[in-house]
């Protein structure tokens, strides 16, 4: 006898895509009182789409969760509606109120996304709606919410041809992953491709030779253009100091060349209780580089402190 082959057959089938998508909006369990007691039961809202401009909502009971949400889809299906849209938003503003709901839908520009929340988002989601702006203005109860939008997406007139045209023109067409990557090899080529030779490359020394007489002229007119301490001076404070720069004398040499009345004009608002009289003396001092006759001579302004 031939032995028996007990390997199993791998299934190679693949599973194929449901035309329509689902999700579940709501689940609740209800009761019903009878003569002999209570009778539990699970109730789903169940909205389907195939995000091309079919989506549908159905509401049914079952005994367990899994019956309650077949028979909920079967009920979406067979209620579907078809909505014509303009690109990837509804082609014009609506608002629908069903019973205790009361919803708003408005077109949106491209990229703008979905801003609704909650069963409206559920619903646009699943129709294949990429861009909108809704509210919801009336109850929070999620399935009356869903029947209100279904309602409003069925009062829904078709764009226009004008509509389409202009959605035409301002979607751009997007690039293929392929075009993508032709694209990054290209600019890759381009980066690396090399200098031609009429081009002259210049050598580090050469350089650095350019750079360095630039470097110390810079150095230079900052080292002469470089403000004094003119708070050395006896009587010459931070405010007074401040006030002789703006009015330009911010070295000694340059107060020393000035006079008393200039710079008692220059202090005018800040000055204290000493008098600039010695002022342009002290500063020729330290212009010069004197420093000990400049103290003695400030010890002696203050009384040989």
């Amino acid at each position: 006898m031939m032995p028996k082959n007990t390997r199993k057959k791998r299934r190679g089938a693949r599973r194929e895509k449901p035309e329509f998508e689902q999700k579940l909006l709501d689940l609740a369990r209800v009761t019903r009182v009878v003569k002999g007691g209570r009778r539990f039961r699970f109730r789903a809202t169940v909205v389907a789409g195939n995000r091309k401009g079919k989506v549908g909502v159905g509401v049914a009971k079952g005994t367990d969760v899994s019956q309650a949400i077949q028979k909920a889809f079967a009920d979406a299906r067979k209620n579907m509606i078809t909505v014509e849209l303009a690109g990837n938003t509804i082609s014009h503003e609506i608002m629908k109120k069903d019973g205790a709901a009361k919803i708003l839908l408005n077109p949106a520009p491209v990229g703008r996304g979905i801003i609704a929340g909650g069963a409206v988002r559920t619903v646009v989601d699943l129709l294949g709606v990429k861009d909108i702006v809704s509210k919801s203005l009336g109850t929070s109860n999620k399935l009356n919410v869903a029947r209100a939008t279904i309602e409003a997406l069925k009062d829904l007139e078709p764009p226009t041809q004008e509509m389409k045209d202009r959605i035409a023109a301002e979607v751009p067409e997007e690039k293929s992953a392929k075009a993508f990557k032709e694209s990054m090899k290209v600019s890759a080529k381009e980066v690396s491709k090399p200098k031609a030779k009429s081009e002259t490359v210049e050598t580090p020394a050469q350089k650095k030779a350019e750079k360095s007489p630039a470097k110390k002229t810079e150095s230079k007119t900052q080292v002469d253009t470089a403000p004094d301490d003119l708070t050395k001076i006896e009587g010459v404070g931070p405010k007074i100091a401040q006030a002789l720069q703006a009015g330009g004398l911010a070295t000694f040499a340059a107060v020393a060349a000035s006079d008393e009345d200039a710079i008692a004009t220059m202090i005018a608002e800040v000055r204290g209780n000493h008098h600039p009289k010695t002022w342009p003396e002290q500063a020729s001092l330290a212009a010069e580089g004197k420093w000990d006759e400049l103290k003695k001579w400030q010890d002696e302004l203050d009384g040989g402190r």
